[in-house]
């Protein structure tokens, strides 16, 4: 059985990831990338769909036990988790090394602390999602795994032995005694991958994370949670190309048992422009131009063709379909792969991407001149597009609307833009796109804005509140004072706060289908939390900001890590694992507190 969402810790190599649960079981790995094929699934289904534990053997019936306490090794991406048994006190260490030219490795190190402890490796790889068992067979004293187009090579220096299509070891560790396990994803029609030297890879590894932290200019009062976040969305950049996926797990279900399951192994521009607001914040440029151009490569010379996501690549084919052989996370079905909202018309993306541009070329990122290009773009496709509904930030499966957010964002795309035509870096119309500027605001501010209750609403002419209305603010669109800013986010507080004080994206119909056409509910999203605190902070109520804050810090597990959403009632975690739209307005926040000193000690 699965563990809780939050039970899990992520390892990664900058091209893929896997998730450990407590009890030592890896269930959740795709190789060579992010969005290829599970070898381990068991996350989403049972055991016979892929997994790999290391820990204490256990009498035969009995579960797994978790370990007694784990945590990362400083500040890194290496994973340890120990245990204390009746027989003495054993440690694993689980790591993948950032890839270069070798093959995908994750490596497994058990390490005897005290006593003699009896332990046991199971490694069950189940291709496809599961679906496909592989030949598993010797070759020069090393084990492989082949399927079709992929192979999975197990190198160790303990015994193996095969049972029930599972490759096991059992061996005993006393104080000092080393067993490593290493697992590598080769192409199957080329040869053997390369040996793996656990301990120089391991050295490696702490190299390469004390080498990258030591770049991070912050230095506040929530630097742990900070420089935790900030190794978080490292983790989640494909070091290729500079796309930043957006979780590195699929149909992880927003509702336990509901529908609301999505394939979040993909780069959004939402996501991935505040990713890079956050990244030139502190210290990473480098990554941060990554991004930029990433963005430019994806875009090319089709802005009139924007898309809301992306492959890691650049792809720009995502199609969705369901995986039937799997009955989902606590019986959450769908199973999804592909996101099939690629193709939505979201108009404020728009706004976002502008805004990275802006802030890029504010922050003096090196010059592309094709990103002024672009921007210029962009504006053109707006000009005749801006009024239009569509789909919105949330990417609701129901009727286009004129949503708020979006037109607010246009706003923001164009009032950037003629920030850089005014800064003499770009030509462009700039009287016609001032008229367009104050057309936008004089829209949104006429139509979306409830006069009787003192609010902004979700769309035009609606009555239902939206959270993405925090960012009003922030983006400028009006100044934190204004009546009408103070007026949404106290209507916000009063409509869409879970009893906790945490934020929903907007009211949910339950059984019947609501705006986002889906049945079902959904737990509190945790980046409108976040930007609630932004917000509170804004209009000078600062403690109450640092406090809902804190109460947000102490929603990550004992790693410091978030999904995307809070289940109030059932007091979890819910949503894809971890999650960058969590992670980077933890930042953020922090960043806003620290500067306007709201912070507790």
């Amino acid at each position: 059985m699965s563990g809780r969402i939050e039970d899990y810790a992520l390892i990664g190599d900058m091209q893929t990831a896997a998730l450990v649960c407590r009890d030592g079981s890896v269930d959740w790995l795709c190789l060579p990338r992010f969005d290829s094929h599970a070898v381990f699934a068991s996350i989403l289904g049972t055991e016979d769909h892929g997994f790999w534990r290391i820990g204490p053997a256990f009498p035969g019936g009995a579960e797994a036990p978790a370990a007694t306490r784990r945590r990362y090794q400083g500040d890194s991406l290496i994973l340890e988790s120990e245990w204390d048994t009746p027989r003495g006190t054993v440690r694993v260490t689980d790591f993948m090394p950032p890839r270069e030219d070798h093959a995908p490795q994750l490596v497994r190190i058990v390490e005897g602390v005290s006593g003699r402890v009896p332990m046991r490796s199971a490694l069950r790889m189940r291709f496809s999602y599961g679906r496909v068992v592989p030949w598993v067979h010797k070759v020069d004293g090393r084990t492989v795994a082949v399927a079709g187009p992929d192979s999975v090579w197990l190198d160790t220096d303990a015994q193996t032995y095969g049972k029930d299509l599972t490759t096991y070891s059992d061996f005993t560790v006393g104080p000092g005694d080393r067993k490593a396990f290493c697992i590598s994803w080769q192409p199957s029609h080329k040869g053997a991958p390369e040996t793996p030297d656990a301990q120089e890879a391991l050295a490696t590894t702490t190299a390469f994370w004390r080498e990258w932290v030591d770049h991070c200019t912050y230095h506040g009062p929530y630097r742990e949670a900070v420089i935790r976040s900030l190794i978080t969305l490292k983790a989640l950049t494909y070091g290729p190309t500079g796309g930043i996926v957006a979780a590195p797990t699929t149909s992880l279900p927003e509702e336990i048992g509901g529908v609301r399951n999505w394939d979040y192994r993909y780069t959004w521009l939402r996501d991935a422009a505040i990713t890079l607001s956050s990244l030139l914040r502190t210290g990473y440029r480098e990554e941060a131009q990554a991004w930029r151009e990433w963005l430019l490569r994806a875009v090319a010379g089709d802005p009139e063709n924007l898309q809301i996501m992306y492959g890691i690549a650049g792809e720009r084919e995502l199609g969705e379909t369901e995986l039937d052989w799997l009955p989902g996370y606590e019986d959450s079905r769908p199973v999804r792969v592909g996101n099939g909202a690629a193709h939505q018309l979201q108009l404020d993306v728009y706004g976002e991407v502008t805004e990275a541009l802006h802030l890029g070329h504010m922050t003096g990122l090196a010059r592309n001149d094709y990103a002024s290009v672009l921007q210029l773009k962009l504006i053109r496709y707006l000009e005749e597009h801006w009024d239009q509904p569509d789909e919105g930030i949330w990417e609701v499966r129901g009727p286009r609307r004129h949503f708020v957010h979006s037109k607010v964002m246009a706003w923001v795309a164009v009032d950037r833009t003629i920030k850089l035509i005014e800064s003499g870096d770009a030509d462009g119309p700039l009287e016609r796109w001032r008229e367009m500027r104050d057309e936008i605001h004089q829209d949104v501010c006429e139509k979306g804005y409830d006069k009787e209750r003192n609010t902004f609403t979700q769309s035009y002419g609606s009555k239902e509140l939206d959270a993405s209305l925090l960012l009003i603010p922030q983006m400028g669109f009006l100044p934190p004072d204004d009546k009408r800013v103070i007026g949404t986010i106290e209507a916000i507080q009063r409509e869409l706060s879970t009893p906790d004080g945490f934020i929903l994206r907007y009211p949910t119909a339950g059984g019947e289908a609501g705006v986002d056409g889906l049945e079902g509910d959904e737990g509190a999203f945790l980046a409108c939390s976040f930007w609630m605190a932004d917000d509170l902070a804004m209009i000078g109520r600062v403690d109450e900001a640092r406090q809902l804050f804190e109460r947000l810090l102490a929603l990550r597990n004992d790693l410091g890590l978030l999904a995307e959403e809070w289940d109030p009632r059932l007091q979890r975690q819910v949503g894809n694992f971890p999650q960058a739209f969590s992670h980077v307005p933890l930042i953020d926040t922090a960043l806003r507190l620290t500067a306007s000193g709201a912070y507790g000690g």
